[in-house]
């Protein structure tokens, strides 16, 4: 049983990079699930119902969010029936969404649930409280359960992973656009990984222009960021889980940069 989780979709050219390789990853690894984080796929900044529909069609199956996930009014209009695209789940009570999404295939049901760290972002419920809630009621449907948690702060991705240690199948690190490479089995059989990476530019900072994000720090006066040009990259991590304990036996980073010979 694999899942195939790719990294944060930077504007078009994530989405481009998305489109052009996944068939190709799909053919080589025979993901059972395909998972992504949706929330910079409309020019940077949140998503829309137009590129939810393309990203879908081209193979994704679920979409986490992040941080901005409302930067595009348009996701109010289709979040609460779209049930595949799924937002932080320790947004206040009431917020529209959902933080958990089931994907089912013939091999086997996965949850996929979305938490957002507090450190450095805006202060929201407690994600270890709400993950508990939530492995809870994940374990009574199936044994395959995945978390993609968008945080800053590595040591908060690293305590999230093992606090759910032994109770999901993986977990993933998102919202720095920087693949990590500290992939590894914790003890209880989760997979981890602190980053996924991004799909976007790759010659930019966090997939956005250099000069403005250089500006920005050398002036500290605000300054309008946009995606790049430029070469690009697909970043991903691919897990093997075990059929039937639902623990992690491989994990696997992946990164393709725009016609290079990877995938041929």
């Amino acid at each position: 049983m694999r899942l195939l989780f790719l990294g944060d979709i930077v504007g078009s050219q994530g989405r481009d990079m998305v489109k052009e390789y996944l068939k190709r990853l799909k053919s080589k690894y025979q993901p059972t699930w395909i998972v992504a984080n949706g929330e910079n796929s409309a020019n940077g900044r949140g998503i829309t119902e137009k590129i939810t529909k393309e990203l879908f069609e081209a193979g994704v199956q679920a979409l986490t969010m992040g941080n901005h996930t409302w930067d595009n009014r348009d996701i109010f209009d289709f979040i609460d029936r779209e049930t595949r695209l799924i937002r932080p789940a320790n947004f206040p009570v009431g917020t529209p969404g959902n933080g958990i999404t089931y994907v089912k295939t013939s091999e086997g049901e996965l949850a996929v649930i979305n938490l957002q760290g507090r450190t450095f972002l805006p202060p929201l419920d407690c994600p270890f409280t709400v993950a508990d809630e939530l492995v809870e009621e994940a374990r009574k449907r199936t044994k395959f359960i995945f978390v993609d948690f968008h945080a800053e702060a590595t040591s908060e991705k690293q305590a999230m992973g093992w606090y759910l240690d032994g109770r999901i199948s993986g977990m993933v690190g998102t919202h720095t656009h920087v693949q990590t490479g500290d992939e590894r089995i914790l003890p209880g059989g989760t997979g981890y990984l602190t980053d996924a990476g991004m799909c976007g530019p790759s010659d930019g900072i966090l997939g956005m222009e250099r000069g403005a994000v250089i500006k920005k720090f050398l002036t500290q006066l605000p300054v309008r960021f946009e995606v790049a040009e430029g070469p690009t990259q697909l970043n991903a991590v691919l897990f093997t889980f075990d059929k039937t304990s639902g623990k992690t036996v491989k994990i696997q980073r992946i990164r393709i940069d725009a016609h290079s010979p990877f995938m041929e």
